[in-house]
């Protein structure tokens, strides 16, 4: 573990004026805090801090970050807290902390939908300060290269999530050597067997042919002298998972696949790169198609750089990246080199990315999506896009992803070409909507009156931006509709309580279900968003009780015998509309248990005492207690909200009790009283919706009393 004055010297390499006090007292700090932690090695806790912050350094960054970095675990795991921090070492500094705390608490690699929904957790995170994804990207970064200290399980389930959201992020992010590093310590728990066998086979090929590296370095350094070019000539192997993913992409084996090895150019100049262009193809035969010039059309990300592949030596394939110190020190680093310092000063790099302008235009076509899958399916096609550039008509550069088809260059040049195209012509002629367009080609879109987007093109279209507009424009054109059939449905529902679905009506119900207007209400109904007894009984709470005849609890459930009685089990609290089953006991009766209840298995021995039951149809009153463990935002007035949104559900709270409090967050389990699966589901649907509702689940204790075996 590096000292705090081998830390402070680090910075001071490229940051003379940083505040070596500053530094010097979060080490001492956080080391204090983590005293008596250990990690799974053995090792002291606070060698991770230090290391992520000493990772840190090599982008020379600022000093928030790299205390940040230091202190990135206090809030989580010691005694320390928000408060403390901000007083010790300033809001900014506290709010960084706070933020990588958060963004450690989200279960990046869970279901489907709650991945949804972290990731806008994370965007946010992200948009409100960049250094918080840099710092979480440093401690992901140690955590892989010390992964063999954890059980085997827990390294795959961490080194898939960094192969499917860390590693992409970090290369989106233009960090393309820590992206590289995650992926190959990634792959090197994944698929060891792969990752062997191909450094296995670079040794023989060294073996078979020699140093090539150094030999085409030689040359290539040989002929940008002759050309009067100065330059840094650099060459390397290519990371072992990405020759594995060359042989997956091509289907090809190691023996075919050619351009295995990598160079860099690195000039003083712009003109000395085209320059030096000139002299590798001048020396070399350029290989056709392989081409890509990013400083004429830089990436998002601020990547700058002209990409080449020439036959090189024997006839094997090179690739050749030419660039400026300024712009390799941006792909090297990319978005982070924004808060690069260089002699005390922040460094003005040209081509650094600002990162406000940067996440905005990343998480703003995600905005508008309201579909948890959707939005994830649209996340991860910009995190793993690759860019083709293609001209429209007038000659201006429309950005793409591999593999976008004129759908997608439709979309991007605005949402109303794309909705009316009808055809496409590239390079002047007539193709089919789902050709998948090429880099340089020229695309013209034809448009007509009337066209509307087809659910056909949900399948062509690539990129988020279409996907979500095509979306938006389908249900749009089948709000009509859904409005005609809500209309339907209300106009019987209030009818069989002997009243009449007026506008004013369902004006009224709409307010109280808290939607936009009469029309936004009806098209909910009619797709099944919420059900018709939800709107009468948002505008007649009292009435369905006296018209609909509730089921007495004591004949709830079908299956016991005559003068048999049954009680919930409290470690599963099953409600009407779940598949249940009856366990009996002497002198209690039957405990009616979830039919995927854990505590079942304590029974498998004993069949005779096992009843096949089910809950009877109808409606049955809200009398069913379920707890709920939610996590809420520590703001005023947020408890309250809750339990007025859980009032209006028509479910009643019985008891509240707090398990966890934290300066951003309370965690609490919270006694409600149901009428069935579907009254429990419409409440957790209203409770994710809400904002300061950070998680809420159904809470299952198999240690309740009474959920035990004896009898």
């Amino acid at each position: 573990m590096i000292s705090a004055e081998d830390l402070i010297a680090l910075v001071r390499n490229y940051n003379p004026k940083t505040n070596g006090t500053l530094i010097a007292e979060a080490y001492d700090y956080a080391r204090d805090m983590h005293e008596g932690q250990y990690r799974h090695s053995g090792e002291p806790y606070f060698t991770h801090p230090v290391a992520v912050a000493a990772i840190l350094t090599e982008q020379q960054l600022d000093d928030a970050t790299i205390v940040t970095a230091l202190l990135h675990d206090t809030i989580e795991d010691t005694k320390s807290t928000y408060s403390e921090i901000s007083a010790r070492f300033g809001p900014e500094i506290a709010m960084l902390v706070d933020g990588v705390t958060k963004l450690t608490n989200l279960q990046l690699s869970s279901t489907e939908t709650k991945q949804a929904e972290n990731f806008r957790k994370l965007f946010m995170a992200m948009s409100k300060d960049l250094r918080v994804i840099l710092v979480k990207l440093a401690d992901r970064l140690h955590n892989m290269r010390t992964i063999k200290a954890m059980r085997p399980e827990k390294q795959v389930k961490k080194a898939r999530e960094t192969m499917e959201i860390f590693a992409p992020l970090a290369g989106r992010m233009g960090m393309q050597s820590m992206r590289e590093e995650l992926e190959d310590l990634a792959f090197r728990v994944l698929n060891p067997e792969a990752r062997a066998s191909i450094i296995r086979r670079f040794i023989t090929l060294q073996k078979e042919t020699g140093d090539v590296i150094h030999r085409i370095t030689a040359d290539m350094r040989k002929e940008l002298g002759k050309q009067g070019i100065e330059a840094e000539v650099f060459g390397r192997a290519k990371k072992p998972y990405s020759i594995w993913r060359k042989m997956e992409e091509k289907e090809q084996g190691f023996s075919r696949l050619s351009d295995i090895y990598g160079f860099r150019i690195i000039t003083e100049s712009e003109e000395d790169c085209y320059r030096g262009l000139g002299a590798i193809h001048q020396r070399w035969r350029a290989v056709p198609g392989r081409f890509k010039d990013y400083i004429s059309q830089p990436k998002s990300n601020g990547y700058r750089s002209i990409h080449t592949t020439v036959s090189g030596r024997d006839g094997k394939r090179v690739e050749v990246q030419i660039r400026t110190r300024q712009m390799h020190d941006v792909a090297e680093t990319g978005v982070a080199a924004h808060w690069s310092y260089r002699d005390g000063v922040r460094a003005e790099n040209p081509f650094a990315v600002d990162p406000a302008k940067w996440i905005s235009s990343l998480t703003e076509q995600f905005d508008a999506e309201e579909d948890h899958d959707a939005f994830l399916e649209a996340v991860k096609l910009e995190m793993y896009s690759d860019q083709v550039f293609c001209f429209t008509p007038k000659g201006d550069v429309v950005k793409l992803p591999r593999g976008a088809t004129p759908i997608d260059f439709a979309y991007a040049i605005h949402t109303r070409i794309g909705s009316g195209c009808v055809g496409a012509k590239v390079d002047g002629l007539r193709v089919p909507l789902w050709t998948r367009i090429k880099n340089g080609q020229s695309v013209e879109i034809i448009t007509a009156e009337g066209q509307t987007p087809q659910a056909t093109w949900l399948d062509i279209a690539t990129t988020g931006k279409a996907k979500s507009a095509i979306r938006r424009a389908l249900r749009e054109a089948d709000r009509e509709r859904f409005i005609k059939l809500g209309q339907e449905l209300a106009r019987a529902a209030f009818a069989h309580v002997g009243k009449k679905a007026t506008d004013k009506t369902l004006e009224t119900a709409a307010r109280k279900l808290r939607l936009e207007d009469r029309d936004d209400l009806l098209a909910q109904l009619g797709q099944a968003e919420i059900t018709a007894r939800d709107v009468v009984d948002a505008v007649y709470p009292d009435i369905n009780p006296k018209t609909i005849q509730e089921i007495d609890r004591r004949r709830a459930v079908i299956g016991l015998s005559p003068g048999q009685s049954f009680d919930r089990a409290p470690c599963c609290q099953p409600l009407p509309g779940e598949r249940i089953v009856g366990i009996t006991f002497r002198g209690r009766g039957v405990v009616v248990h979830a039919i995927d209840c854990a505590t079942l298995s304590l029974y498998e021995d004993q069949p005779g005492r096992w009843l096949d039951l089910h809950w009877h149809t109808g409606t049955h009153p809200a009398e069913y207690t379920v707890t709920l463990d939610m996590t809420i935002g520590n703001d005023a007035g947020v408890l309250g909200r809750i339990c007025t949104l859980i009032g209006e559900r028509k479910a009643n709270i019985s008891n509240l009790e707090f398990v966890d409090r934290k300066p951003d967050f309370f965690r609490l389990l919270i006694d409600v009283e149901l009428r069935d699966a579907e009254h429990l589901h419409s409440l957790m649907s209203a409770l994710e919706a809400e904002s300061d509702v950070a998680e809420v689940e159904r809470y299952c204790n198999p240690a309740a009393p009474g959920a035990e075996a004896a009898e």
